[in-house]
């Protein structure tokens, strides 16, 4: 009886940590997506790659985790670049992409 208790927990807490996944990934693509348009340019792929996870401790002094990722943009279509952004939690802590986005994208 313990262990399916136990096995329920890391199943609920393998699921909770997904979905924050997920969740971030989402907010990525629409920071992504925001700063393409932003500053003119078009998002390829229409997605985001996770480079990167991280205990960080917030400002509040709470642990939590940042999460980096990656996208592709380009100019004129023919070209690629490559943009990165860093969320702690749903909130962009750091920017590299498009440089008349970088300059508009307000980091909280």
């Amino acid at each position: 009886m313990p262990t399916l208790l136990i096995l329920m927990i890391l199943g609920a807490m393998g699921f909770a940590f997904w979905s924050a996944s997920r969740a971030a990934a989402e907010q990525a693509i629409l920071l992504g997506g925001d700063a393409c348009r932003t500053a003119g340019v078009q998002l390829i792929d229409q997605t985001v790659h996770a480079t990167g996870l991280r205990l960080r401790r917030g400002e509040d002094g709470r642990l939590g985790f940042e999460r980096s990722f990656r996208f592709e943009y380009s100019q004129d279509g023919t070209d690629r670049h490559v943009a990165r952004l860093v969320l702690r939690g749903e909130r962009l802590v750091s920017f590299s992409g498009p440089v008349d986005a970088a300059s508009r994208i307000t980091l909280n």
